[in-house]
């Protein structure tokens, strides 16, 4: 299973913030749309990444008063991105051993997707079920 099939199900719908936006805003964002992690981006380039955790630890370290700064002073800039050929399992390693959440879909210097965690458990189990109908279907003709 790949990225593409994910994709397919699941859309190709990202939310985005501009660099200059202020951390409040990307937080106030992260509540109304309830998810993880906000692409900063300019159309459909790839600026950045900010999420739930990259805010509170600039809360940690600078105080509240840092909601007012911009964004892009707190995003992760180096984005580790994917194909949509990329498999599940490829995806499934890079997040585990980079301990992030979300990838962005890139092609052809356009973001066309993003795939979080949840996605690649969700349809990890939907394999995984699969597999084990196939062999209780494979036993019981057998």
């Amino acid at each position: 299973m790949n990225v593409e099939t994910i994709l397919k199900e699941k859309g190709h719908k990202v939310v985005a913030i501009p660099a200059d936006a202020t951390l409040k805003e990307a937080a106030d964002l992260l509540s109304e749309k309830k998810i993880g992690a906000v692409v900063v981006a300019d159309g459909k380039k790839l600026g950045g990444i900010l999420s739930e955790r990259d805010i509170v630890r600039a809360i940690s370290k600078f105080g509240a008063a840092v909601l007012n700064k911009p964004v892009r002073e707190t995003m992760t800039q180096n984005v580790i991105t994917c194909t949509r050929a990329d498999t599940v399992d490829h995806l499934m390693g890079i997040m585990t051993g980079g301990r992030f959440r979300h990838v962005p879909v890139v092609e052809e210097g356009e973001m066309i997707g993003l795939i979080s965690i949840g996605d690649v458990v969700k349809y990890k189990i939907a394999e995984t079920e699969m597999e084990a109908e196939q062999l209780k279907m494979y036993i019981a003709t057998g």
